[in-house]
């Protein structure tokens, strides 16, 4: 009788261990606000399992953002994405309120960021339909770096990038996106440290080709150019005037010297600032092209200098020196000057009479 007892309890604690089922879940430990967060998981739940995945925020008190039911796949996985849209930056938990033994991990904390104050939209959120979109802003900390932009109609359907966008010193950045009609347009913004957030942008009006009003622009346009400089090997750019103030700026971290002539042919040479800043000068122009000469103030430095010409029609490297530098560079003496020679004559006759001297 005992023995049976024993058989029995036996079965007991062998069916206990059997119902100790596992989960464990997995996430980033963090994510940009806007950025879907998904979980996975595994288990040894049966198939077609449905299993509770909630998102609570925890602050001082934990609180239930959304709950999700899912169903555990034929191997043994499952799977769910929650909208992170609007929610507060801050501490995020996602648990699994199910019961496992010591080996389950039914619960992940997520830090939830949002770096879109970064960005500084200078383009309008409402723009009027002329076949395209511009996208105009500054981004801090990505000074003469660039940004990746990618666009996204309002069926998710993506007709702009994933695509880099140079910035210049002051971190600003410019693009036009041709865009099939009026609607709403998602622009994303993404770069060398990840995600950075998501603007709408809308086009209004009809698709038909009508004279706009007058909207306020941007009035200030920023062209560049760059190229490898030292101070033996000057860089060398042809820069296209407009009737306006030109200003001309080089990148920073070597101190560079910008020499330039006017549109009346008067060379002008600048170096006011040292490595932490840029150089830079202005001058009126007035449709004529502007030929500019780059160069490191010290022998010893040599590396790739940007060019930003604000105001300017365009600005290009050029592939050999402009004339105006070729001819007012210093010319070698291949003779030798004629006020030596008296001088020379002297010293020859000097040496001629010693020598007579010392053999009488």
């Amino acid at each position: 009788m005992k023995k049976v007892v024993l058989w029995v309890l036996g079965l007991l604690f062998l069916g206990g261990s059997v119902l100790a089922y596992q989960v464990n879940i997995d996430t980033p430990d963090s994510l940009a606000v806007g950025k879907p967060l998904v979980v996975t998981g595994t288990t040894t739940f049966g198939i077609g399992t449905p299993i509770d995945v909630v998102l609570y925020y925890q602050l001082t008190t934990t609180t239930e953002i959304k709950r999700q039911i899912v169903y555990v796949n034929a191997d043994r996985t499952f799977k769910t994405v929650f909208d992170t849209t609007g929610l507060t930056p801050g501490t995020y938990k996602v648990e699994v309120p199910a019961n496992g033994n010591s080996d389950s991990v039914t619960m992940r904390l997520i830090q939830l960021y949002d770096r879109t104050d970064e960005i500084r939209l200078d383009s309008s959120t409402s723009q009027p339909y002329s076949g395209k979109l511009s996208i105009a802003g500054t981004i801090k900390g990505d000074e003469n770096s660039g940004i990746q932009i990618e666009v996204r109609d309002e069926n998710e359907q993506v007709i702009f990038g994933p695509q880099y966008v140079n910035t210049n010193y002051q971190g600003s950045f410019s693009t036009d996106v041709q865009i099939p009609g009026p609607g709403t347009y998602e622009v994303s913004f993404t770069d060398s440290r990840g995600y950075i957030g998501t603007l709408n942008l809308e086009s209004v009006g009809s698709s038909a080709p009508t004279v706009a009003s007058p909207v306020t622009t941007l009035t200030r346009t920023i062209v560049s150019a760059h190229t490898k400089a030292s101070r033996d090997s000057p860089a060398y750019f042809l820069v296209k005037t407009a009737p306006r103030l030109i200003t001309l700026s080089t990148s920073s971290s070597i101190d560079w010297v910008i020499e330039y002539f006017d549109e009346n042919g008067v060379l002008h040479v600048e170096n006011d600032q040292g490595t932490a800043v840029p150089e830079k000068v202005s001058f009126q122009g007035s449709g004529k092209t502007v030929s500019v000469k780059v160069y490191p103030y010290k022998y010893s430095d040599s590396g790739e200098v940007f060019l930003y010409a604000e105001n300017a029609t365009s600005v290009a490297v050029s592939s050999s020196v402009p004339p105006q530098f070729a001819a007012s560079a210093p010319q070698t003496p291949t003779t030798q000057p004629a006020s030596l020679a008296p001088a020379i004559g002297l010293a020859a006759c000097v040496i001629v009479f010693v020598v007579w001297r010392q053999r009488t």
